[in-house]
């Protein structure tokens, strides 16, 4: 299940870091503790994008200018969405780098039908390798045009499906086809112009500050639709609690697939 949370921003032209998802998930998991419910303390699986808007890039970051920002956030536990939207719209105000942000309302995406193929964008970059303390491994660049790109994103999938405890033994067997294919033609203009699909992105863990590479590019997954589905929903590769590593349907427009979702604000 995915929802988009909309806020009213009360102060157009307020900024975020570029790279801003160490400050969402420190807010996502500040309200998971500070609603007080053990059953979620430390529960991890799901996935939350960017925020978006009309923005403007300085040397300081994004500056939002639109009346309204929006975040999305996927998990496949409705409990636990409930749960966290209704202490999120506890709060009279949120703030978010520089950004003063009023809770206003929770539109619901709706899931596309998967199959065995399906073609993915990033909306939050993909991160493949768990660095350790006082290690450069995490900032270590792998081709995405490689096997060992695709198998290591294989082995963090399937054990994730396996932790979540949702899926027989027998299921997570059936799961071996898996190979992400790469967009070609977009890596190719990437370099001809010089862009960048991979850099660097501070992540914070047991308040220890890590650095990461993130890639962000379209892509072609071939697996069963059971692991299409978790994906797209509990997000791809590592750090997916923490922003990173969320998708969407390629050369498709979420907002029409969008339904105003009610739960239960108060009580």
């Amino acid at each position: 299940m995915r929802v988009r949370i909309i806020f009213i921003l009360k102060n157009k032209g307020a900024f975020v870091p570029f790279h801003h998802q160490y400050l969402l998930a420190q807010l996502v998991k500040g309200i998971i503790l500070n609603g007080g419910n053990q059953e979620y303390r430390d529960f991890s699986y799901y996935n939350f994008s960017g925020l978006k808007g009309q923005t403007k890039i300085s040397r300081n970051g994004l500056h939002f200018y639109s009346s309204r920002v929006t975040l999305v956030l996927s998990c496949p536990d409705q409990g636990f969405l409930n749960y966290f939207l209704k202490k999120l719209f506890e709060f009279p105000q949120i703030e978010i780098g520089n950004l003063l942000l009023i809770p206003e309302g929770v539109e619901r995406e709706g899931i596309p039908e998967m199959t065995g193929s399906m073609k993915f964008i990033c909306i939050s970059p993909l991160v493949l390798l768990n660095p350790s303390f006082n290690d450069s491994e995490g900032k270590k660049f792998i081709s995405p045009e490689t096997d060992v790109f695709s198998d290591m994103l294989y082995e963090s999938t399937i054990l994730r499906m396996e932790n979540f405890g949702r899926y027989t033994t027998e299921q997570i067997a059936s799961f071996y086809q898996f190979q992400l294919v790469p967009d070609k033609e977009y890596l190719k203009k990437i370099k001809e112009t010089q862009k960048k699909f991979a850099r660097i992105y501070p992540v914070y863990d047991q308040d220890v500050k890590y650095e990461i590479r993130g890639y962000t590019f379209p892509f072609t997954l071939y697996a069963a639709k059971e692991v299409q589905e978790f994906v797209f929903t509990c997000g791809l590769g590592s750090y997916t609690h923490k922003g990173f590593g969320m998708l969407d349907i390629a050369n498709s427009d979420p907002s029409k697939r969008a339904e105003v979702y009610e739960f239960e604000k108060k009580g």
